[in-house]
């Protein structure tokens, strides 16, 4: 097939390598003229037969949103629009909305895989209209991980479905991303392990924790055997929060997922208020010492009247 893919970073530009090994032709146009093939998305649409198939790698929001309606424009009926950022499942819906307008198709992709996805694959969650789902096989095909299609392809039903299957998806890795980080530092701060790589790298044949996260978390101690070199900073992509959002909206309990999330607020946090405000609080009650902020001759703690 021959297919036009707008936006080559970090997934964008090894999935376009992946296609192009599957022998697909692939016009790619990104805002970086050291990456792209065409100058703009006028020049991607004029380079594409109809019925034209365009793939979107663009960061989610207004960019997409920007991109999509461009797109409506310069498209004809019967083109397909396949969405595989993280947007959000509402937006799927107002972007097929409007290219509905045009005649042309939409179909919203979850993508997971991240950098290693050009050599073993991209998990894949589909929303849309099954013909369109259909039609955009061979591409699928393509990318997603070899073996059975069941086990790295879904079609989870219509528009939205795939964003919001991929939503949960990264909801469910803050907590388990959160779970290996706080078995990293129990460890870490125990006396009595002394390896602590060799424990997690024990883990990773045999025991009911074994997966693929655990196998980075080994394969980043190696390089780093403390992780010393990082700092305890972590932001989020936003699914983790519309992922808490829509288990409230729907009064499913995810106290795991949402204490993942709010451990990545409180990794930005120097010094946290919240705990400056608990710590004044013991003080005053129980005359528990508290740690002074800024320059110390001594320990920096209050005693308790003494």
């Amino acid at each position: 097939m021959r297919i036009g893919l707008v936006g080559l970073g970090r997934m964008g530009f090894n999935m376009r390598e992946r296609l192009r090994r599957a022998g697909h032709e692939v016009i790619g146009y990104d805002r970086d003229p050291q990456v792209r093939d065409v100058s703009g998305l006028r020049e991607l649409v004029a380079e594409l037969s109809g019925p034209r198939l365009v793939w979107l790698m663009v960061p989610a929001g207004d960019p997409t949103r920007q991109t999509v309606a461009e797109l409506a424009e310069l498209l004809s009926p019967g083109d397909l629009i396949i969405e595989g950022g993280n947007s959000r499942y509402t937006d799927d819906q107002e972007h097929a909305k409007l290219l509905a307008e045009h005649g042309v198709g939409y179909l919203d992709c979850g993508v997971s895989g991240g950098v290693w996805g050009l050599e073993v694959g991209y998990g894949l969650m589909v929303g849309g209209d099954a013909e369109l789902v259909e039609r955009a096989m061979p591409i699928f095909d393509a990318l997603r991980p070899e073996g059975p299609r069941e086990e790295g392809f879904a079609h989870a039903g219509g528009v939205g479905a795939g964003h919001y299957a991929k939503m949960v998806h990264n909801g469910i890795e803050y907590g388990l991303m959160q779970a290996y980080a706080e078995g990293f530092e129990l460890l870490d701060a125990s006396d009595v392990v002394t390896d602590v790589p060799a424990v997690l790298k024990a883990w990773s044949r045999g025991t009911v924790v074994r997966s693929w996260l655990l196998d980075l978390l080994i394969k980043a101690l190696d390089s780093d055997p403390e992780l010393d070199d990082l700092r305890g900073y972590v932001e989020d992509s936003g699914e983790g929060r519309w992922t808490v959002q829509e288990a409230i909206n729907h009064a499913v309990p995810a106290p795991v997922i949402s204490a993942a999330l709010f451990a990545r607020f409180a990794s930005r946090q120097p010094d946290s208020p919240a705990m400056r405000a608990v710590a004044a609080l013991r003080n005053q009650f129980g005359g528990h010492a508290v740690q002074q902020a800024g320059p110390s001759s001594g320990t920096g703690q209050v005693s308790d009247g003494s």
